[in-house]
């Protein structure tokens, strides 16, 4: 098939009907407004249903019931929407629903501004519910990559039984880009939905959890969870891609838009002589670690629209936070690739 050139936002609600994608709820918020609009229109032309909610928090909910029926389901919002359905993320975790939230950044705290933004990385990675718990979050920096990532956090969502995030810039989800809806993703093969979903009529007794008062049960499924969901998820599920690094001696570290920012940025710099490269983490969690334990990299340079969330990330990965340093612009504003490379120059030339 034909590249289609499509808004993000836009692609991002085609790509979950692609995916098989059956229950919307969602609330308006810029700058995700188009994945909704965009549903309403189509995803009922397919058999689909979409919902409006009276709020974030009723959204989230709606997927609680739609996941626990076996449908697949997902929900769209912005960071202080992605905020309001922080509850509803961790009874979804705990209840094993498997859903789709995808999460369109924009400058925070709080309402914020409606600008681009990554500062909802700690938001994404680390959650706003209670409990011991990850959720996998997938990093598109092109709006094809979004595609597939919301094709694959389908499968990826089924196939643990999970929560599964795409979080994107608001560049992603407002850019337009030439996108191949046919290419494919990596497809697992999903344990059978009537063996635990509600409703399916089999004559057996089915039981989503919401609380379990018995507290060794309750360390029990959370044993369970690390070991035999997180733990695997960490084994099968990192993704990452490495730019010019054969011969580098640095590194910047960034996800998304930025990282886009970065590669030009590199090739102005190696104009100059300096070897510089990128590991671009395409999953946020689990975090790649192997790119880290390059030996040759003086320095690694994490570049970001936030105040530097990843950094701890960053130097975990590399056994050596003196080894990590911070260049970003928050609040809604973008670095230019001029920037990037003055702050980069600056970095490497007081290192030397």
């Amino acid at each position: 098939m034909a590249k289609i050139l499509m808004k993000g936002n836009e692609a991002t609600g085609k790509a979950a009907i692609l995916a098989g994608c059956k229950f919307f709820a969602g609330y308006p918020i810029t700058p995700q407004n188009e994945v909704p609009e965009y549903l309403s229109r189509e995803l009922p032309l397919v058999g689909g249903t979409f919902v409006q909610a009276e709020s974030e928090v009723a959204a989230i909910n709606m997927l609680y019931g739609a996941g626990g029926a076996g449908a697949r389901c997902m929900t769209s919002s912005s960071s202080p929407g992605i905020a309001l359905k922080q509850e509803g993320i961790g009874y979804c975790v705990f209840g094993e629903i498997p859903c789709v939230i995808n999460s369109v950044s924009r400058g925070g705290p709080a309402l914020g501004t409606i600008q681009p933004s990554q500062q909802d990385y700690n938001q994404a990675t680390r959650g706003g519910a209670n409990g011991d718990y990850h959720i996998p979050v997938l990093a598109p920096a092109t709006i094809q990559e979004a595609v597939d990532a919301i094709k694959e956090a389908f499968e990826i969502a089924d196939f643990y039984r999970t929560p599964v995030m795409v979080l994107q810039d608001g560049l992603i989800g407002q850019m337009m880009e030439p996108v191949d809806f046919d290419k494919p993703v990596k497809k697992r093969e999903i344990p059978p939905k009537s063996e635990w979903a509600l409703g399916y009529g089999n004559g057996k007794s089915h039981l989503i959890e919401g609380i379990v008062i018995d507290a060794p049960a309750c360390e029990q499924k959370n044993l369970r969870f690390f070991r035999e969901k997180y733990d695997v998820i960490e084994k099968n599920e990192v993704k990452y891609e490495e730019y010019m690094m054969d011969d580098a001696e640095y590194a910047f570290v960034a996800y998304g838009s930025t990282s886009r920012i970065c590669k030009t940025a590199i090739k102005a710099l190696r104009e100059k002589g300096i070897k510089i490269g990128l590991i671009r983490p395409q999953t946020l969690w689990p975090f790649p670690q192997v790119p880290f334990q390059n030996k040759n990299i003086k320095l690694f340079i994490d570049v970001e629209m936030n105040m530097g969330q990843m950094v701890p990330d960053v130097a975990l990965a590399c056994n050596d936070k003196n080894k990590v340093k911070f260049f970003g612009r928050c609040g809604g504003m973008i670095p230019s690739p001029e920037e990037v490379i003055a702050a980069a120059e600056k970095i490497i030339g007081g290192a030397e």
